[in-house]
């Protein structure tokens, strides 16, 4: 299970999120973005951010931690802007708080130059859970101390929204062409790229994704499911991952997309 922090302060809102995201300080005196449930996208968003960084984290790629961070919504009562005031105490209880990595800076394609392989690791991890959210647009990056750390997957697992049968979204492809990082994959061959399918999906097997569904916090799955299905909500999301996994052709990587870095 993810640790378990209280908040104790909210400092400042991050008003480029859509779900206004803010920073806060916690009871472990760690400063952490915090994800609201109440916020618009609601809990699914907040169980794709814990399935996927779950994931990332298993396949050697680098996001920072997660805990569960406890709101009381007397925190929410001392704020003075309206709309934050709202959003805080609607959100009392179990929300998202994503490590904060001082002194980070947002991916500029232009101006970092990423490894290719790694390039195509995450391109397989987001193929692999559909995550519509990492493109040149949103890139959903950061770079802190010379290095690539992946962040805000509230968009991915869309099947969450609409549960199709697992056989159903085992096939379905997400386009790569307008990937961020699709430009860096350019010169690797299809040889490269079948390597790199077969490495990451040998690193995911059912434990792995039993172990990152129970990362998610109960209380979620109970306002998605009701509480009578918060086990069945867990097990539909193993099945679907489960059955990608065993049909990866459809959807994995195959070949470099082509691309100008830093349109």
């Amino acid at each position: 299970m993810l640790p378990t922090v209280d908040a104790t302060r909210y400092t400042t809102p991050l008003r480029e999120g859509g779900s206004l995201p803010g920073i806060v300080e916690a009871t472990d005196l760690g400063t952490y973005v915090a994800k609201f449930r109440g916020a618009g996208q609601g809990p699914a968003a907040l169980v794709a951010e814990v399935v996927v960084a779950g994931l990332a984290r298993r396949l050697g790629l680098r996001v920072p931690d997660l805990v569960a961070l406890e709101l009381d919504p007397g925190i929410g009562r001392l704020e003075p802007d309206p709309e934050i005031q709202h959003l805080l105490v609607s959100s009392a209880g179990t929300n998202l708080g994503v490590d904060w990595l001082p002194g980070s800076v947002g991916f500029e394609p232009a101006g970092f130059d990423v490894d290719p392989l790694e390039a195509a690791r995450v391109m397989w991890l987001d193929a692999l859970t559909v995550n519509v959210d990492r493109t040149w647009r949103n890139p959903n990056l950061l770079v802190w101390h010379g290095d690539l750390w992946l962040i805000d997957h509230g968009a991915a697992l869309v099947w969450q929204h609409q549960w199709p049968p697992a056989s159903g979204a085992a096939t379905r492809r997400l386009e790569l062409s307008d990937h961020v990082l699709a430009p860096f994959t350019a010169d690797l061959a299809d040889a490269d790229l079948a390597a790199v399918d077969q490495a990451l999906a040998t690193r995911v097997d059912p434990g792995v994704l039993h172990d990152v569904l129970a990362d998610v916090p109960t209380a979620w799955l109970d306002d998605l499911e009701g509480p009578d299905e918060v086990e069945r909500a867990r097990a539909r999301h193993v099945e679907v991952l489960a059955a990608r996994l065993a049909e990866r052709e459809p959807w994995r990587p195959s070949r470099a997309p082509t691309g100008e870095v830093g349109r």
